[in-house]
């Protein structure tokens, strides 16, 4: 998984906890590096659980809404750090039916060793969209807050029901979004 996850995600512990909350979520995890990330890095996902569960733990919240919580602060952060993504698009739903195929395009141009989610879309009307995530990870959570992230940043809410179409393991989720 690349540092800038692990980074943005501390960041977002830093932001709407505390500075101590980061050292205690690290400390807690117990990693073997001692939660050291810089942005360009790789690191082992098992990694980000175990960040996930300390905060879990120390917040005495749901890691489902924290992952949420994380996926509308990175989606913040990936307007300021990739705006050319964003040129030039002006509907939520337009710009998460080409994640596959032009954003995660472009991420593996700059980060050839990148091991990203897949999104199948399918418009199924213009305010309509079933987005299909698919990851052995099992972030469907971080997923659904960027897209509640995205519909924010263009300021236009979205209706987001999902299904998780694994049998219960969240490997596979549809997320049907739409614009009022």
């Amino acid at each position: 998984m690349k540092g800038v996850v692990f980074t943005e995600f501390l960041e977002m512990v830093e932001d709407r906890f505390s500075l101590t909350m980061v050292d205690e979520v690290i400390e807690r995890a117990a990693l073997s590096h001692g939660g050291q990330y810089t942005a360009v890095g790789t690191y082992p996902p098992e990694e980000m659980l175990a960040l996930l569960s300390a905060l879990a733990e120390i917040s005495r919240s749901p890691a489902p809404a924290l992952l949420h919580m994380f996926g509308e602060h990175l989606f913040g952060r990936f307007v300021v750090g990739y705006p050319a993504f964003f040129a030039g698009v002006t509907d939520p739903l337009d710009f998460l039916e080409k994640v596959d195929s032009y954003i995660h395009v472009e991420v593996r141009k700059l980060y050839p060793d990148a091991e990203l989610p897949r999104f199948d879309a399918e418009r199924t009307s213009p305010k309509e969209l079933k987005l299909t995530y698919q990851s052995p990870r099992r972030l469907s959570d971080l997923a659904f807050g960027l897209i509640v992230g995205c519909g924010k940043h263009f300021g236009a809410p979205l209706d987001v029901s999902r299904e998780d179409l694994s049998g219960g393991s969240g490997e596979i989720v549809r997320f049907t979004i739409t614009r009022p």
